[in-house]
Formats: C-alpha cells, structure tokens, sequence
C-alpha cells in the first residue's frame, strides 16, 4: 500500500463486493460477489454499524473476512420482540385476500411513520404470532469484503 491509496473513512463511498453469512456455516444471507457490486455510503445505516466499523481503515483492493460474535452485529434475541397480532390487526395492514404461512416476513407502518417488518411465526383464526427480531440477532456472523473502489 502507498500512502495515496485510499483506505475506509467515517464518510467514504464504497463500491465493494460483500457476503454476510452465519459464522458457523450455512447459505449466505446475502453476497453481491458474482453479480454486480454494491455501493454504499459509509455512516448512513445501510449496513449494520458493528459491520461498517470492520471495513474502517481498509484500502482500496483489500479482501478481507471478518468473524462476529453472536449478538455482535445485530445485537442479542430480545423475548420481548416475540409478540402476538389481533388477526383484525394483520388483515387491516394487507390488500384483501392476502393468504400468510410460517415464516412469512410482513411488514407494518411504524407510530410516526415508516415501516417495520417480522417473520410470521404462528396464525390461527384469532391471531399471529411475529417475531420482530433481526433474522441475524443473537447469532455469530460471517463478512467477508473485497474493496473496489474508494470515493
């Protein structure tokens, strides 16, 4: 490295391949490596906040992989995120005729505007069943990254 090589900052543009797996094995949960890469601005939440402090300080070009602990990357399973929806509840969010099955993401407006998801969990004439946790939390994950580009 030379020392005009660009390296990772607190605001930087990045164009990257990256691939975010479980660490103890698995399917990727997501990999832009062999299709187009991604961009992304450093700083602004497009990825997790413990995963962008991995790529500060790496140059233009590195390919690195990082191993977080469980709960690392996006924080440890909370039980209270496990909730229960009124079914009259779940059909008010969704276009008529909607049909749902276990392990459905569905996503609700947000008091205040904006939207949040969950993983449907359990329904029955009465109620569903979410969880509202990030799929990821409370599990060790896997970055591997590969910088192309700095700006």
């Amino acid at each position: 490295m030379t020392e005009s090589t660009p390296t990772v900052q607190a605001d930087s543009h990045l164009t990257l391949h990256y691939r975010i797996s479980l660490a103890e094995g698995g399917d990727d949960v997501v990999s832009t490596f062999g299709g187009p890469p991604a961009t992304l601005q450093m700083g602004l939440g497009q990825l997790a906040e413990p995963l962008e402090q991995c790529l500060m300080g790496l140059a233009q070009g590195a390919h690195s992989v990082f191993e977080l602990p469980a709960g690392q990357a996006y924080g440890d399973r909370n039980p209270s995120l496990v909730q229960r929806v009124s079914r009259a509840m779940l059909q008010a969010n969704a276009e008529p005729d909607t049909t749902w099955e276990p392990g459905d993401l569905v996503e609700f407006p947000a008091p205040g505007g904006g939207r949040y998801a969950g993983v449907l969990k359990q329904i029955d004439e009465h109620s569903a069943l979410f969880d509202f946790n990030h799929p990821l939390a409370g599990h060790a994950v896997r970055l591997e990254v590969r910088i192309i580009a700095i700006l």
